[in-house]
């Protein structure tokens, strides 16, 4: 009996009354302040599986509020370099793979550093 009285005064209004809960400014939850234009999720696959990527992204593109844009980067992994480049330079050892990043070795330093990276050519 007790369940039914509860539940008829519940249907009763479109909303739950909180009253005085949550004031003074109280924080109520987290968030991140975001730029216009700013990257929210970035997502790096194979070539190969970016349809299904694009896929996941648009889905979970509603879950935001506002407006979001989907673009594929023109850029190797999450490397500053184009994809071209990357590989150009991968291959006459300009640039040597660390993780989710690329470290650019310059022509300028000592020809001992040098060396030692061109040694197994």
């Amino acid at each position: 009996k007790q369940w039914y009285q509860r539940r008829v005064a519940i249907t009763a209004g479109d909303r739950l009354q909180t009253g005085m809960r949550g004031a003074f400014g109280k924080p109520q939850g987290t968030v991140a302040r975001v730029n216009i234009g700013e990257s929210l999720l970035s997502i790096r696959c194979k070539e190969t599986h970016e349809a299904s990527a694009t896929e996941a992204l648009r889905r979970a593109k509603m879950k935001f509020p506002g407006r979001q844009k989907i673009y594929p980067s023109r850029n190797w992994g999450f490397t500053k370099f184009p994809r071209a480049i990357y590989e150009e330079w991968r291959s006459c050892k300009r640039l040597i793979p660390s993780g989710a990043h690329a470290k650019y070795i310059s022509d300028h330093g000592p020809l001992s550093a040098w060396k030692k990276i061109h040694a197994d050519d």
